[in-house]
C-alpha cells in the first residue's frame, strides 16, 4: 500500500510537471507574443522607441525574457561613487545620454562596461537607434535606449514557477529590527473561536475559524499560482478565484486594540486579514491597533469563484446520482419495456445534440416557461441565477449514469451468483436491489472523487453561456485576453484535482471491493 502510494504520487508528480511545461511552451513559445497588446490602450498610446521599450517591460512581467537597461546601469555605478548625489555630476549625465548619438556611442567607456559584462553572461545586445527630425530634435517617443535581453526558455521557466509554488510563513518574514518579540501561538480570537496567530509572520491570523464557508480558514501556507497581468491586472491568482466580489460588507465590530471596550463601529474591515505594516503608524492607526499588523482587506458579500463553481458542480453532481443511478437501475429492470426506451432516447439526445445546443434549448425552456434569469448578473433573487447552470450541468451527469449503470447491471444479469440467488428463492426485486446493483456499482465507485473534485474546477462551458463568475468562466476569459499567468494556473489547478482524484478513486475502489488491493505483494494487485 505505501509502495504504491509512494509511486503514485511521484509519477503523479512528474505528470503535472511535464503537463505545465507542456501548457508553457504553447502559450510562452508557440503563441505570439504580440496578442497580448491587442487590448492594451496604454501600449496604443505610446509611440517609436518609448513603445518598444513597454513591451519589453511587459514582455518580461509575463515571463518571456529577462531586459537589463543601460540607464538603470549607469545610475547603479554612480550611486556607488556618489551616492544620491550623482543625478548632478557631469560624468554621470555623459554617460547617460552616450546612447543619444547612434555614431559615437560605442567610443564610452561605460557603454562597453555594459556590453561586456552582458554579453559575457548570455544575453543579447540591442540598440534603439533615437529617432530625430532632420533639425535633429528627438521625435515623440524616439529616445534612444541600450539594452541586454535573454529570452527565458521553457525549463527555466519551469523551474522559476516550481520554485515559488508554495511557501509557508515563519516568524522571520518580518524585515523589522524593531520587532523583537517573534512567535506562533494559540490565542482566543476575539472575532472567532480561537486562531493560531503569529508575529514576525507577514499575516498575524495563521489559522482561524469564522461564519463563513468552509468555516476554516488560514494564512500559514501559500500557493503561488503566479499573477494575472491582463484580466486582474497585478493580482495574484489565488487571491482572484478565492475573493468574494460583492459589496461590502459592514458588521459591529471593534477593532484590535479596542476589544474590552464599549467602542464598537460599523465596519466591513475583515481584522482576520491583517498584514504587518513596515511603515510608520499614523496617530488613529496607534489608538485602533496595538501593533504593526494594520494592513487589511474588507469583507465582501457574494461567493468567490471557486465558491460558486463547486456549489453549482455539487449541487449538480448530488443530482445526476440521485436520478441517474435509481433511473439506470429500472431501465435494467426493465429492459426493452417503455421505462427503458424513453431512458434510451434520453441518453442518445443527450450523447447525440451538442452540449451547447441543449444548453441554449434548456435555458429557452427556463426563462420562457418558468421566468428563470438567463445571466447570472441580471438575478433579482441571487439563488434563482443557479438553477439554470446547475440543471444544464446535471443532465449530461444523469444520462451518463443512467447509461452506465444499466450496462453493467445486464452485464451482471446472467452471472453464475444470481443463478444461484434465484435457485435460492429470492425475489427478483431483491436480487436487483441486493445483489446486482451492489456490484454494478463497482465499476463506478471510482470516478466519485472526480466527479465530487471536478466540482472545484468548474464547467467550462455551462459557465460561459450563463456568464456564471466561476473557474470554469475563468479559463475562457483568460483565453481570450492571453493571460498567461491564469492560463498555466488553471492547467496546474485542473491537472492536480485529476491527479487527486484518480488515486482517491483506487482508495475508495479498494475500500469498497474487498477483492481489488494496492498491495504488490501476495501476486499482484491493482
Amino acid at each position: 500500500m505505501k509502495k504504491y502510494m509512494l509511486k503514485r504520487i511521484l509519477f503523479s508528480i512528474f505528470s503535472l510537471l511535464m503537463v505545465v511545461m507542456a501548457v508553457m511552451l504553447l502559450v510562452y513559445s508557440l503563441i505570439e507574443r504580440s496578442v497580448i497588446f491587442q487590448t492594451d490602450d496604454t501600449w496604443n498610446k505610446k509611440s517609436g522607441n518609448d513603445r518598444s521599450i513597454y513591451e519589453y517591460v511587459q514582455y518580461e512581467k509575463y515571463g518571456y525574457l529577462e531586459y537589463e537597461d543601460y540607464t538603470s546601469f549607469v545610475a547603479n555605478k554612480y550611486i556607488a561613487i556618489y551616492g544620491d548625489e550623482y543625478v548632478k555630476q557631469e560624468d554621470y549625465k555623459r554617460d547617460r545620454d552616450a546612447i543619444q548619438n547612434p555614431d559615437t556611442y560605442m567610443d564610452n567607456e561605460t557603454v562597453q562596461e555594459f556590453i561586456a559584462q552582458y554579453h559575457g553572461d548570455g544575453y543579447t545586445i540591442r540598440y534603439l537607434k533615437p529617432n530625430t527630425y532632420k533639425s535633429g530634435r528627438v521625435k515623440p517617443g524616439g529616445t534612444g535606449y541600450l539594452l541586454a535581453v535573454i529570452e527565458k526558455n521553457p525549463l527555466l521557466r519551469l523551474v522559476d514557477y516550481v520554485k515559488g509554488f508554495i511557501t509557508v510563513e515563519t516568524t522571520n518574514d518580518v524585515k523589522d529590527p524593531e520587532l523583537t518579540d517573534r512567535y506562533i501561538r494559540v490565542e482566543n480570537d476575539p472575532y472567532g473561536l480561537f486562531a493560531v496567530v503569529g508575529s514576525g509572520t507577514q499575516h498575524k491570523y495563521l489559522l482561524y475559524f469564522d461564519d463563513r464557508f468552509p468555516f476554516i480558514h488560514q494564512n500559514w501556507i501559500h500557493l503561488n499560482l503566479g499573477v494575472s497581468f491582463t484580466t486582474y491586472r497585478g493580482q495574484e491568482i489565488t487571491s482572484v478565484i478565492n475573493s468574494p466580489a460583492g459589496g461590502l460588507l459592514n458588521r459591529r465590530q471593534q477593532y484590535p486594540a479596542l476589544i474590552g471596550t464599549d467602542e464598537y463601529v460599523e465596519t466591513a474591515i475583515n481584522f482576520h486579514t491583517l498584514t504587518y505594516n513596515t511603515g510608520t503608524l499614523s496617530d488613529i492607526e496607534k489608538t485602533q491597533f496595538p501593533d504593526n499588523y494594520t494592513v487589511y482587506a474588507y469583507r465582501r458579500a457574494g461567493l468567490s469563484m471557486i465558491e460558486n463553481s463547486f456549489v453549482i458542480g455539487l449541487i449538480a453532481t448530488l443530482i445526476a446520482y440521485v436520478l441517474g443511478l435509481p433511473l439506470g437501475m429500472l431501465m435494467a429492470r426493465h429492459k426493452d419495456r417503455l421505462v427503458d426506451k424513453i431512458g434510451n432516447a434520453y441518453i442518445i439526445f443527450i450523447m447525440a445534440v451538442p452540449s451547447l445546443a441543449y444548453i441554449f434549448m434548456f435555458a429557452a425552456i427556463g426563462t420562457t416557461l418558468f421566468h428563470l434569469p438567463y445571466k447570472f448578473a441580471n438575478a433579482e433573487i441571487t439563488i434563482l441565477a443557479y438553477i439554470l447552470p446547475t440543471i444544464s450541468l446535471a443532465l449530461p451527469g444523469i444520462a451518463n449514469l443512467m447509461k452506465w449503470m444499466r450496462r453493467y447491471m445486464i452485464d451482471q444479469m446472467n452471472s453464475d451468483y444470481v443463478k444461484f440467488a434465484r435457485a435460492e428463492g429470492l425475489s427478483e426485486r431483491e436480487i436487483f436491489d441486493i445483489h446486482i446493483s451492489k456490484n454494478a456499482m463497482i465499476y463506478l465507485v471510482h470516478g466519485i472523487p472526480a466527479e465530487i473534485l471536478g466540482c472545484l474546477t468548474g464547467a467550462i462551458i455551462t459557465e460561459r453561456v450563463y456568464s456564471v463568475p466561476g473557474v470554469g468562466n475563468l479559463l475562457t476569459t483568460a483565453i481570450n485576453a492571453h493571460d498567461n499567468g491564469i492560463i498555466v494556473a488553471c492547467t496546474v489547478f485542473y491537472t492536480s484535482l485529476s491527479i487527486i482524484s484518480l488515486i482517491l478513486g483506487d482508495l475508495l475502489l479498494a475500500t469498497y471491493d474487498p477483492r481489488i488491493t494496492l498491495s504488490e505483494e501476495g501476486g499482484g494487485g491493482r
